[in-house]
């Protein structure tokens, strides 16, 4: 993982490195040679994707320009910070670690869990989600990721009852996912409080253009309520939707969108949202040489 742009990019190593030595581990090595188990380990997975987005973002900054907004789905949206220049790569590795090491022990703590809901009306799984939930026992929508994607998240009892619910309502597939906790949602309490005070102490600038945020889809420009909302995400639905639909109003007529970082699942969700959508993933090192031949 992001071993190719190490190799072929100077700026990507130097991305690298200075992850490494904020959080006092090779990161690097981890992500460049596994083992799979290691990487995939939440508190390895989260800054590692993020490092990889922004040696990504390191080499192409000087190719984008007139950048209107920039959003990312859960942990990527301090990825948006990191190009936004109101968190600097280091600074937002270790942020993401501490937020991974919280949802981890919110998820031993009380054990949840998640799964995705295809082919159903984010308004249909919303009221299987309500249905389903107890006083003590509860599902909500967690990300919100296209018209007909929802995963949904909370009390393995009540999530199972959902899904039960949703096929019954029409769902095409309901998929269990292998996670360690009931992520965006309410279940993630204590762990937001603690994320609180590590983002309170963080250097956070003000966005150099606005982040479109998770929980409330709406720009974000001003650091305190940038903090604010990445604590409110861990509670919150992601409302994927929402926030591009707001980037396409953004962009206007003709705008372009860029994905970086490992993988293209957010482009293809783009293309759902806003159909003919002009979108390019930057992710390898061959899709990053010929973005910066072709700019």
């Amino acid at each position: 993982m992001g071993r190719d742009l190490a190799e072929r990019f100077p700026a990507a190593r130097a991305v690298f490195d200075a992850i490494d030595e904020a959080l006092g581990a090779q990161l690097s090595r981890i992500m460049f040679e596994g083992p799979e188990e290691e990487l995939t380990a939440t508190q390895n997975a989260q800054p590692a994707i993020l490092a990889h987005s922004a040696a990504v973002f390191a080499i192409v900054r000087d190719k984008v320009d007139g950048v209107v907004a920039a959003a990312g789905h859960s942990l990527g949206e301090y990825s948006a910070y990191v190009t936004a220049t109101a968190l600097g790569s280091p600074q937002a590795a270790k942020l993401v670690r501490r937020r991974g090491e919280l949802m981890q022990k919110a998820g031993d703590e009380r054990p949840g869990t998640m799964a995705a809901v295809l082919g159903l009306p984010t308004k249909d799984v919303e009221a299987a989600c309500t249905e389903a939930s107890q006083q003590a026992s509860l599902a909500v929508p967690a990300n919100i990721n296209a018209p007909d994607q929802t995963v949904i998240s909370g009390d393995p009892d009540a999530v199972a009852r959902a899904g039960e619910a949703c096929k019954k309502r029409g769902a095409k597939r309901v998929i269990p996912l292998n996670v360690s906790g009931a992520f965006h949602s309410p279940l993630m309490g204590p762990a937001k409080n603690h994320l609180e005070l590590a983002l309170a102490r963080a250097e956070f600038a003000d966005p150099a253009f606005p982040v479109i945020a998770n929980a409330t889809a709406e720009t974000v420009k001003e650091a305190g309520r940038a903090r604010r909302l990445l604590a409110d995400q861990l509670t919150a639905p992601v409302r994927w939707v929402e926030c591009m639909e707001h980037a396409a109003r953004v962009g206007g007529e003709g705008a372009r969108f860029v994905e970086i970082g490992p993988g293209a699942v957010l482009a293809g969700l783009l293309k759902r949202i806003v159909p003919g959508a002009n979108v390019i993933s930057l992710g390898t090192a061959d899709e990053v040489t010929r973005f910066m031949d072709a700019a």
